[in-house]
């Protein structure tokens, strides 16, 4: 079957746009099924552009797509999004995050791109998040036809820069919770309409196939072979294609940009805004947004047209400093300003050593740290996707349970690029991970988190290591902070807040360590941004298609997106969390979508042994004709020796219309122990 009819779209196309759906076959005979916006009025082939992800393009992630595939079809692009091997109503099996399957299915994607008679055999790759993974994964490839890419909120380096680990630690929050949503998202069902009458078999195939990531990632706890399979930082030399990197100041894989910028060999330009984990241009908190289709539409038409768009004059790094603000869980638009960096490094950064001891007014004595483990309360969500709670609140609470180290700001101070706190530390114990938080401290005693790094300081010497701390022996742990663009005001401090602990971004060691800092031995490397005149750094008023006109459906039960609580007489803190991925809507074909989502944090402020990380999913798809609804539970603890993990899904179909009895389609329970390593 090609060019069938495209479900959850709307009836009404930007002119000069049509869209169809389509089978793109792999070499061993499984289809992924494919969506196409195409202009109808060009005279002869077009390039392409490809989407590649696992999250539905017939529903989940149809509102965006509607908002960017059509507007790069009404400008002359054949834009094409794909759903990944086994998810979707793709064909096949979903084996784990950027597989070799997934590598090769999309080399075979782009190939069957160049050669349809509609393209003109060049091919550009965008995507966020996932679908940034694996264009930069694609791109250190090198198939012959990918001749760009755009890569939003990715990473080069799938160890300590993705959902796993930071800095050699396990990631507790999404560790745990993004393993869970993944089981979730991978036990829905193909959809009828587009695999046929035999949907209920062949998603009982799916469930029997589909297992929790979580244990998989807990099983390579260093940097291995594992991890290094689809990192581009591996060689950055593999990269053929020309790389527009993306980020934002409250996405987690910021850094990423500043890597590639300054490691590719190929044509590449960074931007880095103040924006969340989100497409610059959907007007999501934080702002400003800026024209990013426009400036995506100058990537292509340079590298996939040959038109000089004067992208090759643009600044290799343009940026936007945030100006220090009191602290908030959301910011509609943050104040600051953009520049621009020749290079990265920058010639205009300068990079400031200060002493630790400077920091204390002088006192060099040695500072014991034992924070409590429920530090790490107020760290905000690790993705921020533009709600209202995703944000850390003031941090005077988490700074009362650290030790802090102050600098006084007789005049402004911006900082771009990367903190570094080198710490000269002693342990009682030989696992200890110490997080270091940089934060802006007006003069009401306010603290905003600007941002922060983390090190298990087994990984001290190379994540690919496990070097444990010799009990009373100092030792230098480096501690490098998550990339920064921040003015510091006059009179304002710079704060430096070290913890030996921090849940649930960090699962906790198994056993609570001790550690003192000396702080006339440990330093602190600031990049300062020295450049105050205009760059000239400009966008244009973002621009996009209409988006999908869906019905949002408002939940039975209204609970807080975010809540902390303390149980004094037991000393538990229990972080709740509503996802916030979307929730129910209604769309054009008529499929109304239920989401419902809950992730609980609970660990007792004396013992790392408590820690507990729960998730649960609830999600129904329905039509008069059919419907399905699956419910999922994960668990994460640990204990000195192992973590558990324990998933459960569970899954029922209805075949037929309203009256048609529904039946139990699977039911699956996955028990995992994994040994402690070095994290």
């Amino acid at each position: 079957m090609t060019g069938f009819t495209a479900l959850g779209t709307d009836p009404a196309l930007p002119d000069g746009v049509s869209v169809r759906d389509e089978w793109i076959p792999m070499p061993d005979g499984v289809r992924l099924h494919t969506r196409i916006w195409s202009p109808v009025s060009h005279d002869g082939p077009v390039p392409v552009l490809l989407e590649y992800l696992p999250y539905r393009l017939d529903d989940w992630t149809a509102p965006r797509d509607s908002e960017r595939h059509p507007w790069y079809a009404r400008h002359g692009y054949a834009s094409v999004r794909v759903d990944i091997r086994g998810t979707g109503s793709s064909d096949g099996f979903f084996d784990d995050e950027y597989s070799e399957q997934e590598l090769r299915d999309g080399e075979a994607v782009i190939a069957w791109l160049a050669e349809q008679e509609w393209s003109t055999g060049a091919v550009g790759m965008f995507g966020i998040s996932w679908g940034g993974f694996n264009a930069l994964q694609l791109a250190a490839r090198a198939p012959a036809a990918l001749k760009a890419i755009v890569t939003v909120c990715s990473t080069d380096d799938r160890y300590d820069n993705d959902v796993h680990y930071v800095g050699g630690a396990v990631l507790g929050i999404d560790m745990a919770a993004w393993g869970a949503t993944m089981f979730a998202f991978n036990s829905r069902p193909p959809r009828p309409e587009v695999v046929g009458a035999d949907w209920v078999a062949q998603w009982a195939a799916r469930l029997e196939h589909n297992r929790p990531m979580t244990p998989v990632w807990l099983s390579h706890q260093e940097r291995d072979d594992y991890w290094r399979h689809g990192s581009a930082a591996e060689d950055y030399g593999n990269i053929g294609a020309a790389v527009l990197a993306v980020g934002g100041w409250a996405d987690p894989y910021r850094d990423a940009v500043l890597r590639l910028v300054a490691n590719v060999d190929a044509p590449v330009r960074g931007i880095v805004g103040p924006w969340s984990h989100q497409y610059p241009d959907r007007g999501l908190a934080p702002g400003p947004s800026i024209g990013f289709l426009q400036e995506t539409l100058r990537w292509w038409d340079r590298w996939l047209r040959g038109v000089d768009t004067g992208v090759e004059r643009d600044p290799a790094l343009r940026a936007w400093i945030n100006e220090g603000e009191l602290p908030a869980t959301s910011y509609e638009s943050r104040r600051g300003r953009w520049v621009g960096a020749e290079a990265w490094p920058s010639s205009a950064t300068d990079d400031r050593v200060v002493p630790l001891g400077a920091l204390r007014g002088g006192a060099d004595g040695p500072v014991v740290v034992r924070s409590p483990q429920h530090t790490g309360a107020d760290a905000g969500r690790f993705f921020p996707f533009g709600n209202a709670t995703d944000l850390p609140p003031d941090q005077r609470a988490e700074d009362g349970r650290s030790v802090c180290f102050d600098l006084p700001l007789d005049e402004p101070l911006d900082v771009l690029g990367n903190v570094l706190v080198d710490l000269a530390v002693t342990s009682d114990q030989p696992r200890a991970t110490l997080t270091v938080r940089l934060c802006d401290v007006a003069p009401d005693g306010s603290s905003t988190l600007v941002t922060r790094g983390v090190l298990n300081a087994a990984k001290r010497a190379g994540a690919d290591r496990n070097d444990p701390l010799e009990p009373g022996v100092p030792a230098s742990v480096p501690v490098r902070l998550v990339s920064t663009g921040h003015r510091f005001a006059a009179g304002n401090r710079l704060r430096i807040a070290v913890s030996t602990s921090y849940w649930p971004w960090v699962w906790p060691q198994a056993v609570a360590p001790t550690v003192t800092v000396d702080p006339s031995a440990s330093h602190l490397e600031l990049p300062v941004w020295t450049r105050d005149a205009d760059d000239g750094v400009r966008f244009e008023q973002p621009e996009r298609a209409e988006p999908l006109v869906i019905e949002r459906v408002a939940p039975t039960e209204v609970l807080p997106q975010r809540t902390v609580t303390q149980d004094v007489e037991t000393g538990e803190w229990t972080l709740d969390v509503d996802p916030g991925y979307g929730g129910g809507r209604v769309y054009p074909d008529g499929l109304v979508f239920s989401e419902d989502a809950r992730e609980t944090y609970r660990i007792r402020s004396d013992d790392p042994g408590s820690a507990v990380a729960t998730s649960r999913w609830a999600i129904g798809l329905a039509k008069p004709e059919w419907a399905a609804r699956l419910e999922t539970a994960s668990e994460v603890t640990a204990d000195a020796d192992a973590f558990h993990v324990r998933n459960t899904v569970r899954a029922w179909a209805r075949d037929g219309g309203p009256g048609t009895p529904e039946v139990l389609v699977a039911e699956h329970r996955f028990d995992d122990d994994v040994p402690r390593t070095s994290a």
